[in-house]
């Protein structure tokens, strides 16, 4: 242990550098900061300087008896069951916040000797004082990560934080107030409805093991007491409350000091004048050194006028046939009206309580439908399930400012009455069908669903049958895959069978012997352990047929009849007959199936599966498969961001179909990441693809077109390689198809590629597509480009933008757009012998004073001219928590530039979802991040530049190069 003194004595040291920082960085924060910033900024400082694992703040609460206590206001970095232990000190706490509180000089204790509440082994704890105009305000601890106490240098920084952070807080009363509401949030987890203008917050705390009971001046005042009838017992207290809510506040009580944790309480007092009121009361249980609860203690406040509201309301809500449930952001009940009440099955009013932690709550999926509805801020409509499944109700919550508010309607009947319907329809079987064309159907049969309906449609009605299963043997087990006429519960029982156990499906398939059951009866007899499937099914005959296919069994066929019924010879030759056919059909189904699934599968992790969402481009994208053949090809797009807010879009067609041909498109996509990533321009993008697809070999040909939009100056720059021209929609709604005639493929082109340059209106569409959307056997390429135009132009295509929905909804605006014009072009897929591609941008411009840009002299004194309209500029767009940053950025690049570099150098800003500084010069050498030695005096300018901002770059601008920077831009609070 280090003694006050032994902290105290310790010789002053000068701040290093990063104390120094640390404190300019505090001393600059705005002076619109609120109390609760200020603590969290000091208290992350503190942590942060000596390497901490966490720290708190504690402040002076008012006099009790035996002196003051310390509540927590603040913590960082520390789980909330660690610093459970630590919200209420007695007044002369041994620990290390308590004696730096009384006696006025840092403390430092390991770990060993802190009490109150759990904390890492091996580590300590240091506290300082919070300096005050009448003694210490409170402490300012840090939890530091090895039993070692602070250096002098480290207490002297410790001091000046603290003295910050004395300082933002202001007078000791004001504190004293504010961490009074700060206690009544802390206790509950959540705010109270009234404000601290509409209502006094009042401390008191409760002896479990004296009965002494301690009330402030506010808290008398709630319950109507005098001075002189204040005495500090529990009965004073006790007889003030209403004689109905009595019992349960004793019993809550007494639960809470057995139960460590949190409570929240709302009852009546009669107050001396002959008035009664309601009072809000909420704490927390304060353990001993045994783990048992030592006191109560807590807030309340006058709820009066709340609670009366809420009766008036409830008044209309009681004799509803729904029930109603309000709640708060927190899930505390605030009204439950009597049928909602009776759902929860609660003893007593449930005001107060957290309903997801009422009994049966939890098993209803109830709290993460309301969860649901507070995150998306819209109402959320489902059925859940009630009493262990017994009962349905239908919720509707709906999200208000102070909570949610629930409606559940009982459902049951209803949705028993549904599902009885939904079986009996699938029960029906077409009876229009012949024994002669199941064998073209079952040719046809492409999947495993296909054989199904094949089998339903076409052997039900020739031996009147309502029911069918049809099963695959997977190893040992029997699997489902698809059914007619039986409920889907039942299936789900039965999904998976394995075969050694006892059923006649298993029976048929072991003994290669089908198995015709003619009654309930003779079911009941063969199979008493499955007799509820029978009851379930409501079948009265069955034939089990097993499906071998070259002396292989791969499944089951199970044909049912509603009535009881025996089967003759030529009717069990037919079905063993058909099931052969069956047997066949499945078994190819499966394979394709089996194709397909992986397929797809490589197809979706080939192409991207959501578009970024960018402030330069609003965009949508579709693949459409080719119809006959494999569904995978080599059809791909893309949507890339770039620096400076600029975004590449990309697509490309690998010529061909096939698996080869999908994974090459994968490898030419991960190229143009890779080559984006480098920001190369589009004709140079395009070379090295080319000869990565000449390496691939002669049979291996793709076209390509890579286009980049510049936000800042609305260009739209892109080179293609034997790709359709892109198609430009303007806001007026005519259409374009930009560029020349377009250079030979991909691994038979000769670089250079052609570069084109437009400037485009903000509002235009960019559509860019695959030759599969506008090309087939049945229309040339010309044909096909008409249409697209067709198709693009009026309003629909070329209105701007409109608010409803923000950048998402646009989003999906062009999605349906994608649609529409995919339905335009081929409305019944009549030619998709090919794949295709569909890439729609909208482009949006950067606002005019979103974009700052500067010339600067070769000259040492650049790098200030810089930081000057950093500053300025910054304090203009109202992001001055950037301006010490984006200064050293921008003063490190330039001074490079001067150092390194030639001019002219330029400086730019842009405001966009990031802060993106860029310096240009006129050098084609790229900056590299070097690892200077401990004697260099330079070689770190790069090191610092990516220490400080999220993201950093180079790229290539004519006449020499950018260097870029971006930084998140704060949340405005």
């Amino acid at each position: 242990m280090i003694p006050n003194e032994a902290a105290a004595q310790e010789p002053e040291a000068p701040l290093e550098q990063p104390g120094a920082e640390r404190l300019g960085l505090l001393r600059s924060s705005g002076d619109d900061q609120g109390e609760r910033e200020a603590l969290r900024l000091g208290l992350q400082q503190a942590v942060a300087a000596l390497n901490g694992l966490g720290g708190l703040v504690h402040l002076r609460g008012q006099e009790a008896r035996g002196g003051v206590p310390l509540r927590l206001a603040a913590s960082s970095g520390l789980p909330r069951n660690l610093t459970r232990g630590w919200l209420f000190l007695p007044p002369h706490d041994d620990t290390a916040p308590g004696r730096a509180t009384t006696g006025g000089e840092p403390v430092w204790l390991p770990t060993t000797e802190t009490t109150p509440g759990p904390l890492p082994d091996g580590s300590g704890l240091a506290a300082v004082p919070l300096p005050g105009p009448d003694g210490p305000l409170g402490a300012l601890s840090v939890v530091t990560a090895d039993a070692v106490p602070p250096a002098p240098g480290e207490w002297e920084l410790l001091r000046a934080i603290a003295a910050w952070v004395s300082e933002r807080l202001g007078r000791t009363a004001a504190v004293e107030s504010r961490e009074r509401w700060r206690l009544a949030e802390g206790a509950s987890g959540t705010r109270p409805r009234e404000t601290p203008s509409d209502v006094g917050i009042g401390t008191w705390e409760w002896n479990v093991r004296t009965g002494e009971a301690y009330l402030d001046e506010t808290a008398r005042t709630v319950f109507g007491m005098s001075p002189q009838m204040y005495d500090g017992r529990l009965e004073t207290w006790v007889e003030l409350v209403h004689p109905e809510d009595l019992p349960w506040v004793i019993a809550d009580a007494e639960e809470a000091a057995r139960a460590a944790g949190g409570f929240a309480w709302e009852y009546r007092v009669r107050r001396p004048d002959g008035g009664f009121r309601w009072v809000q009361a909420r704490g927390r249980s304060v353990l001993g050194a045994d783990g048992k609860a030592v006191r109560l203690a807590g807030v309340l406040w006058d709820s009066t006028e709340t609670r009366v509201a809420m009766d008036a309301a409830g008044r209309a809500l009681r004799h509803m046939s729904d029930g109603f449930l309000a709640v708060d952001d927190d899930g505390r009940i605030a009204f439950a009206n009597p049928q909602a009440e009776r759902l929860l099955g609660a003893r007593r009013p449930p005001v107060g309580k957290v309903l997801w932690d009422l009994p049966g709550v939890h098993e209803s999926e109830l709290e993460a439908h309301c969860r649901r509805a507070a995150e998306d801020d819209a109402t959320v409509s489902a059925d859940i399930e009630w009493d262990g499944g017994k009962r349905r109700y239908h919720l509707r919550v709906m999200p208000v400012p102070d909570g949610l508010t629930l409606y559940l309607t009982d459902v049951t009947e209803r949705r028993l009455a549904e599902e009885a319907a939904a079986d009996a329809a699938r029960t029906a079987a077409d009876r229009a069908a012949h024994i002669g064309r199941l064998t073209t159907a079952l040719a046809e049969a492409v999947t495993v669903r296909d054989v199904v309906t094949a089998v339903a449609d076409r052997v039900l009605p020739l031996f009147d049958a309502t029911g069918l299963i049809i099963k695959t043997l997977e190893g040992d087990l029997l699997r489902v895959v698809g059914f007619v006429g039986y409920p889907p519960g039942l299936m789900e029982r039965l999904s998976r069978t394995r075969l050694t156990e006892g059923s006649p499906s298993t029976d048929a398939i072991r003994e290669r012997v089908p198995r015709y059951i003619t009654s309930a009866k003779e079911f009941h007899e063969a199979y008493p352990h499955r007799v509820r499937f029978q009851e379930w099914s409501q079948k009265h005959a069955w034939a089990f047929l097993p499906l071998i296919v070259s002396g292989k069994a791969v499944g089951s066929c199970v044909v049912s009849f509603s009535e009881p019924r025996p089967f003759s010879e030529e009717e069990r030759t037919l079905l063993t007959a058909l099931s052969g056919l069956v047997a066949q059909a499945l078994e190819r189904a499966r394979l394709y199936d089996a194709e397909h699934s992986r397929a797809q599968e490589l197809q979706r992790g080939l192409l991207p599966r959501v578009l970024p969402e960018l402030p330069a481009v609003s965009a949508a994208a579709r693949y459409l498969p080719a119809v006959e053949g494999t569904t995978v090809g080599g059809d791909w797009y893309d949507v890339i961001p770039l620096s400076a807010d600029r975004v590449a879009l990309v697509i490309g067609d690998v010529m061909g179909h096939g698996i080869s041909e999908a994974v090459t498109m994968g490898r030419l996509r991960t190229a143009v990441h890779t080559f984006a990533g480098l920001e190369l321009p589009p004709d140079e993008l395009l070379a090295h693809l080319n000869d990565l697809v000449s390496d691939l070999g002669d049979d291996f040909y793709a076209t390509c077109l890579y286009a980049v939009y510049d936000p800042a100056n609305r260009t739209f720059t892109f080179s293609r390689a034997g790709h359709p021209p892109p198609a430009l929609v303007l806001p007026d709604g005519t259409v374009h198809f930009a560029g020349h005639s377009p250079d030979a493929p991909l691994g038979a082109a000769t670089p250079p590629f052609a570069t084109v340059e437009l400037e485009i209106p903000e509002g235009s569409l960019l559509v860019l597509y695959t030759d599969g959307l506008v090309e087939s056997s049945r229309r040339d390429i010309d044909t096909g480009m008409a249409g697209l135009a067709k198709a693009l132009t009026g309003a629909r295509a070329a209105a701007p933008a409109g608010p409803a929905g923000g950048r998402r909804g646009e989003a999906e605006r062009l999605g349906r757009l994608c649609e529409e014009v995919a339905e335009a072009l081929d409305p019944h897929q009549q030619h998709a012998g090919d794949d295709a591609a569909l890439l729609i941008a909208r482009t949006h411009a950067l606002a005019a004073d979103d974009v700052a840009t500067w010339s600067l002299p070769e000259d040492p004194l650049s790098a200030g001219q810089a930081r000057e309209h950093v500053r300025r500029r910054l304090d203009a767009w109202g992001l001055e928590e950037l301006v010490t940053t984006t200064e050293l950025i921008a003063s490190e690049l330039v001074g490079n530039v001067v150092r390194h570099a030639r001019g002219p150098i330029g400086l730019r800003l842009i405001r966009s979802r990031t802060l993106v500084c860029e310096v240009s010069d006129g050098s084609l050498s790229t900056p590299r991040i070097r690892h200077a030695g401990d004697t260099d005096e330079g070689g770190r300018g790069l090191q610092l530049v990516a220490a400080l901002c999220q993201r950093w770059g180079t790229r290539y601008v004519p006449g020499g190069k950018c260097i870029w920077t971006e930084q998140s831009i704060p949340e405005p609070s």
